[in-house]
């Protein structure tokens, strides 16, 4: 089974939320240092991951934000 990038995003997010959340709570060193490990090669897996998935779109720098047009300003 192929995982897409956001998965390894939302993956290397939640590793890191652990380390944050080990530290706070004083575990061991080693369960701390093995897990920022882990993370930061998550984290180069991850920029990898999505600098070379296959994501095509229509839109350009002259459709702005979709959620507020250039065309539609509001006052």
């Amino acid at each position: 089974m192929k995982t897409s990038a956001m998965f390894w995003v939302a993956a290397t997010t939640i590793a890191l939320i652990t380390v944050t959340i080990m530290s706070s709570m004083n575990f061991p060193f080693n369960w701390v240092f093995y897990v920022t490990v882990l993370g930061q090669l998550m984290i180069l897996y991850m920029v990898y991951r999505v600098l070379t998935e296959d994501y095509t779109t229509d839109k350009t720098f002259e459709d702005f934000y979709e959620d507020h047009p250039i065309g539609n300003r509001m006052r």
